[in-house]
């Protein structure tokens, strides 16, 4: 069954008059979450994102994609680890998340700027996936300073050169 993609305002009055305020999350799209589902893959979202997709050269259910990771990425700017993108959006709107997407900054290795570049339909359609995937999950392990020793397994960054 396809389900139609609702605006904002439509679903606020529609909720207003079946006694629901507040409930103004549109309906999930199937054409927008699928778009949703193509971009998560070609931009990397899920190597970085979803366990052992890297390593299984993509092969990871679906049911598996973007809940973080506990392998972590250490360099000069300490220990980052991929958060869980589901648990990250569970309580935005489609809205906020387009604003802080657009914003977003981070350690490294996260390319924060391409996510800055995408437009707003790509990333309300990569909203609506993540959303669509269901149960947030746990979190991801949180960053650990330069000094500290990481418990996990890892990828160690050199440093960058100098410059003259």
């Amino acid at each position: 069954m396809k389900r139609l993609w609702l605006s904002n305002a439509l679903c606020f009055y529609l909720a207003s008059i079946t006694g629901q305020v507040g409930a103004t999350e549109p309906m999930l799209d199937s054409s927008t979450v699928d778009r949703g589902r193509y971009i998560a893959q070609v931009s990397g979202c899920n190597d970085c994102h979803t366990p052992g997709y890297l390593l299984n050269n993509g092969n990871v259910p679906v049911e598996q994609w973007l809940i973080g990771d506990s392998f972590g990425w250490r360099g000069p700017w300490g220990t980052t680890y991929p958060p869980n993108l589901r648990l990250f959006v569970s309580n935005m709107t489609e809205d906020e998340w387009v604003i802080t997407a657009n914003s977003l900054k981070r350690r490294p290795p996260m390319p924060w700027f391409n996510l800055n570049a995408m437009s707003k339909p790509d990333l309300r359609a990569l909203y609506q996936f993540m959303r669509s995937l269901g149960d947030p999950g746990q979190p991801a392990p949180a960053y650990l300073p330069p000094d500290e020793e990481p418990k996990t397994p890892y990828v160690l960054f050199p440093s960058p050169p100098t410059k003259d």
